[in-house]
């Protein structure tokens, strides 16, 4: 159980580092053609406002923010694609430890690559690894996910799923304040500064990729190992590619029958995935739950993902100021940590449900209140200060409550805990895409994130009303 929970202290710096602060502030510090001053009356001050470089594709001129979002949504969808002919290996094979691995190192090693992102001219350099990154840490996470039921009983899950979060909080404000020191106090040009960014880059695949070997160290291989397999598996056993295969009939042959093999496990694991969607969405609390888990997510992930844009487009356009939205941000993961220990202490006495919903009201209150932040207040900053304290504190804690109420009401001894955990993360991934499509169609047709922050307060609410229909055992979630 240690083992497991030490890989969120290993992937969650890829989380903060690449997803929520340094690189967004990069990306958007590259894509930035000039900046332009305005008066602003109710302060009397002069701010600056950035003016992004326009990216054209086809012809199309894209916002570079926009773009960002869109490319989000393709890491996503290919996720999506791939994560449950994945699984559905990883069951068949036995060997889910296998692929969590391929994908951390697929993730670990795009962070890096990140470092190779020098200026607007390479921009599509940078989203390239940016999208793989991302496919690596989220791909990695569908298998992360379904060890929980395998490792821990029902009373221990709702503590290690926090656990998890809470090891993955501290590790990555421990690496961000040292990425911090390199850009803030080691770096003392602008050039400096540009570069140790970049060594962040690489510290951060570095992290990722070392702590990570503890976890394969000791977690177990879990999977039903069957004995029709095909043979000399080439996909799975590189070290047989450039083999002849004389005694199995040939390259040509031992090709075909893995092509097949292959084929047939891609076809099985959708008819499985709508298979198991079916069969949960049959269970009233599954129903309910997951349709309620698929709106709220809409809202929580976008804004997550695209908070560090807004804030640096918004609120922090200064290049002196910069650093205090990453010093907010860091505040967040540390208040998410106490976020994620009190949630879970709390439905001991009120039940998951109840913390759940709780949550997503404040989670609402909050896209309101960032809908109606106005630049031109000279308090926004502590508006925004203590509107990002609000969203840390029921992160930490809607994200440790919705993975542990998902394993509880999983049918008990089951061994196709990958599928479901599978399904799961397909259902979060499709909130991903459309969410991060939405935000991304809004920025690019009013040039103003504002108007998204409406659209996500609309997705909790819905979530808010479902799960309020779900009925469960009350020692369980009552």
């Amino acid at each position: 159980m240690k083992a497991w929970a030490l890989y969120d202290w290993a992937n969650s710096v890829y989380s903060l580092v690449i997803t929520s602060t340094i690189f967004p502030i990069y990306y958007t510090n590259l894509t930035t053609a000039y900046k332009k001053k305005e008066f602003i009356e109710s302060s009397g001050l002069w701010k600056e406002v950035p003016i992004p470089h326009l990216i054209k594709i086809m012809g199309t001129s894209y916002e570079p923010a926009a773009l960002f979002s869109f490319s989000l949504t393709l890491s996503f969808l290919i996720v999506v694609i791939i994560s449950p002919i994945l699984s559905s290996l990883a069951d068949t094979i036995g060997n889910k430890k296998s692929f969590l691995q391929f994908f951390c190192y697929l993730g670990a090693t795009s962070c890096m690559g990140l470092a190779m992102f020098t200026s607007i001219d390479n921009v599509f350099l940078g989203l390239l690894f940016s999208v793989t990154a991302s496919v690596g840490f989220w791909g990695s996470l569908v298998f992360y996910n379904s060890f929980l039921p395998d490792i821990a009983t029902p009373d221990k899950q709702d503590s290690l799923s926090a656990k998890g979060y809470v090891y993955g909080y501290i590790g990555s404000v421990i690496l961000l304040i040292i990425c911090l020191l390199l850009i803030q106090v080691v770096a003392k040009t602008p050039n400096e500064t540009a570069i140790y960014t970049r060594v962040t880059f690489l510290l951060t695949g570095a992290w990722w990729f070392g702590f990570s070997q503890y976890t394969f160290k000791h977690l177990p291989q879990f999977g039903l190992i069957k004995d029709n397999l095909p043979k000399d598996l080439v996909l799975l056993n590189y070290k047989n590619i450039f083999q002849k295969h004389e005694e199995h009939g040939g390259v040509f042959e031992v090709l075909k029958d893995n092509i097949s093999f292959y084929g047939d496990i891609a076809k099985e694991s959708f008819r499985e995935l709508f298979k198991v969607g079916n069969h949960l969405f049959k269970n009233r609390n599954l129903k309910f739950f997951l349709s309620s888990f698929f709106f709220y997510s809409i809202g929580m992930q976008t804004i997550f993902l695209m908070a560090t844009l807004f804030g640096t487009s918004e609120i922090f356009t200064r290049d002196e100021d910069q650093y205090k939205l990453i010093i907010t941000i860091l505040v967040i993961q540390i208040v998410a940590i106490f976020g994620a220990l009190a949630f879970s202490r709390l439905s001991k006495s009120i039940g998951n449900k109840n913390v759940i919903s709780i949550a997503v009201f404040i989670w609402i209150i909050c896209c309101l209140s960032a809908y109606f932040l106005n630049k031109e207040n000279p308090n926004v900053e502590m508006q925004f200060y203590v509107l990002a304290a609000i969203i840390g504190l029921v992160m930490g804690g809607l994200q440790a409550m919705s993975r542990s109420t998902y394993s509880k009401l999983l049918p008990e001894d089951s061994m196709d805990n990958t599928t479901y955990f599978s399904f799961y993360d397909v259902l979060e991934k499709l909130a991903i895409i459309l969410g991060s499509l939405i935000f991304g169609i809004v920025i690019q047709k009013f040039h103003n994130m504002h108007y998204a922050f409406i659209g996500m307060s609309f997705f909790f609410a819905i979530g808010l009303v479902l799960i309020r229909f779900l009925k469960t055992k009350k020692e369980v979630l009552e």
